[in-house]
């Protein structure tokens, strides 16, 4: 019995280990910035290997945010000088519009100019509510202080309609 339990714990700790090197060295992976497709303020960012985390891709963001400018003219402010960043997950490339709900690139003047709407993260900046950033845990806010923090909308609703 002794022994079935060891191999039991061994089989256990040697699948998490192996489990937690393998997304380790997926993290390690750098992002590829495939396309890049912009609509007046509004900018589409088609990327490979993206953070996982929210910290990962608030992180990334903050590091590559000079490049992307540089590089890409992204982001690319509006008059008022608000923009809105999405950085969609590439997948399986470009396809037709032959489904329902992609998201497609007029731009392009080719039949396939459709992705999947995968949307990874996405950055915006008005002057009411500063920089923003949406991720799959949550949104976050760029404090005057240079700290980010977890959004929280203070609307509650009260009551019930109809009511009971």
């Amino acid at each position: 019995m002794k022994l079935k339990y060891k191999i039991t714990i061994f089989v256990l700790i040697f699948t998490g280990s192996a489990l937690i090197l393998y997304f380790y060295l997926l993290s390690l992976r750098p992002v590829e910035i495939v396309a890049v497709h912009r609509d007046d303020n509004y900018s589409s960012v088609l990327v490979r290997s993206f953070p996982f985390t929210d910290r990962g891709k608030i992180n990334w963001w903050r590091k590559n945010e000079k490049m992307l400018r540089e590089k890409y003219s992204v982001p690319s402010p509006g008059k008022d000088g608000s923009f809105s960043v999405t950085f969609w997950l590439f997948g399986d490339g470009y396809k037709e519009l032959d489904k329902y709900d992609r998201l497609c690139f007029m731009e392009m003047k080719t039949r396939k100019n459709c992705i999947e709407k995968d949307a990874t993260f996405s950055v915006s900046s008005s002057k009411n509510m500063g920089m923003m950033f949406r991720a799959y845990d949550g949104t976050y806010r760029l404090q005057k202080n240079g700290k980010i923090v977890k959004y929280v909308d203070d609307y509650k609703v009260r009551g019930v309609y109809p009511p009971d």
